[in-house]
């Protein structure tokens, strides 16, 4: 055989290999969902600032709504949240952001049974009225979550750490 066709053959072969490997090695990279959410639900007024706090995270001072959110948590402790139009839902500022920055917060129960609370840092905001594009922000962070994360919630919280929606319905 010619050696221009056993190059040509050892090229066909080589890509091949890596064409068939590579979504597996892709596959293989990528870490579990332990969590992925189409919706959550703003700050309801029984459960405003400390009278009932969510595994230690106390509510926002006034109620929130949430026009929608999804997002995902995967095992690595990549969290990703998508929300638009979380805004008061009562008092002086209803149907309106002020607050320029959310954090995103990821609550663990761990295998002795204590809570575990891990924010991200802070995520850009939009200030003003829902239906002008207040209440949206994207929050994307790697976590260092405990080695046993039961029942994870994912909370997104103001700058202080009080909650404004979080995961569920």
């Amino acid at each position: 055989m010619p050696k221009r066709i056993r190059y040509l053959l050892v090229f066909v072969s080589a890509l091949m290999l890596a064409l068939a490997a590579g979504p597996f090695s892709r596959l293989n990279a990528k870490h579990p969902k332990m969590l992925e959410f189409d919706s959550m639900v703003g700050v309801p007024a029984a459960l405003t600032g400390a009278q009932d706090p969510i595994r230690g995270v106390n509510g926002g001072g006034l109620p929130w709504t949430v026009g929608s959110a999804h997002g995902e948590l995967t095992a690595a402790g990549h969290l990703e949240i998508e929300v638009r139009g979380l805004v008061f839902a009562a008092g002086p500022n209803t149907g309106k952001n002020t607050v320029s920055s959310f954090r995103g917060l990821v609550s663990c129960l761990q295998s002795d049974g204590s809570v575990a609370n891990v924010p991200t840092g802070l995520f850009p905001a939009t200030v003003g009225f829902a239906d002008e594009g207040g209440g949206n922000a994207n929050i994307e962070a790697n976590l260092a979550l405990p080695e046993a994360c039961l029942a994870p919630i994912i909370f997104v919280t103001s700058p202080a750490g009080s909650w404004f929606a979080v995961t569920g319905r």
